[in-house]
């Protein structure tokens, strides 16, 4: 029996909708491909139903850009698109022999320079944005390792510095003969 979507959901089905039965087959109907069936971790309801998800959800695996990185990447691509149609029109015109053919290697090359632009303004967009609002930087453990011992070498050198001076300011205490 197929189970409507308000009963996978848990929510109630309407009494109008009446349901349509089909057979579940172990093959594909027009291929002689057979279907896998839902895998052991499956629930009960999705075994007996043949139901399987249309796609199943990963987690992003890197962040998304910000909204102006985005934006700029936008513009830039769209604007490397146009200059390679224009590329490809100059090219093609001046294989017929076309009038049109300086005009759009003219066009070309101006849009180089504007595609050139589009991809430093993302670039620089980027950077702009890291050094506004904060780039989260992990050292690696051998940059922290090594900070920490330069940390306890001058810590070191501190604690012999003000050492050597108590000695001195003690009076006698630190000098073999007075004067």
């Amino acid at each position: 029996m197929l189970m409507s979507t308000a009963e996978r959901r848990g929510a109630p089905a309407d009494d109008d909708m009446s349901e349509v039965e089909a057979p579940v087959t172990s093959e594909a109907p027009d291929r002689d491909v057979p279907v896998a069936g839902p895998g052991p971790g499956a629930r009960a309801s999705e075994r007996q139903s043949g139901y399987r998800p249309l796609w199943s959800e990963e987690p992003a695996r890197r962040r998304r850009l910000p909204d102006p990185v985005r934006t700029a990447a936008v513009r830039a691509v769209l604007v490397v698109a146009v200059t390679l149609i224009l590329a490809m029109v100059a090219f093609l015109s001046t294989l017929a022999e076309s009038w049109l053919a300086f005009p759009m290697v003219l066009a070309s090359v101006a849009g180089t320079v504007v595609a050139t632009w589009g991809v430093l303004d993302v670039w620089v967009t980027r950077q702009v944005w890291n050094q506004r609002h904060g780039v989260v930087s992990e050292p690696s453990s051998t940059a922290r390792a090594m900070r920490r011992e330069r940390r306890r070498a001058r810590r070191q050198a501190r604690t012999a510095e003000r050492g050597r001076g108590r000695i001195g300011r003690r009076g006698g205490a630190g000098q073999l003969s007075h004067p």
